[in-house]
């Protein structure tokens, strides 16, 4: 009998949901993985800045609904490809959960190609229209990845 191997987007979203599981924000917890050529650049998840509390410790800290305790995870994910020198240009960045209108505006910057989500994370800071049309302008393709 033949097992049925993952297709490559589903292999990366899985990493991506393992890699969430590092975050200490217990309101939700997102990963990204940032691939290119099917070879892994980076990751990061959402939490609370290097050597700070986090929120799971010292609660959250809320700004119009939002926690703002936290860097996200997409930012992390770029933080530490610079810090560790990983060019992104022409990567995909695979999501737990759509990405907030910032952090897009970073992916762009970024030079990311791509972005596949795996859950539509529906509030002011989601993927909502400015996120679309921000795609759509900066030629980045956007999908979910089922």
């Amino acid at each position: 009998m033949k097992n049925k191997r993952l297709s490559w987007d589903k292999y990366f979203m899985e990493i991506a949901k393992i890699v969430a599981k590092r975050s200490t924000c217990d309101r939700r917890n997102v990963g990204a993985v940032i691939v290119k050529d099917k070879n892994i650049l980076s990751t990061g998840y959402n939490g609370s800045p290097k050597g700070l509390p986090h929120c799971d410790e010292a609660g959250h800290e809320m700004s119009d609904g939002h926690c703002v305790r936290t860097i996200h995870a997409e930012a992390n994910a770029l933080i530490q490809a610079a810090k560790h020198g990983v060019a992104v240009d022409g990567a995909v960045m695979y999501l737990t959960d759509s990405p907030c209108y910032d952090c897009f505006k970073m992916l762009v910057n970024s030079g990311i190609k791509e972005v596949v989500y795996g859950e539509y994370y529906d509030s002011r800071y989601g993927s909502s229209s400015k996120v679309l049309k921000l795609a759509k302008k900066a030629r980045i393709k956007i999908r979910t990845s089922f």
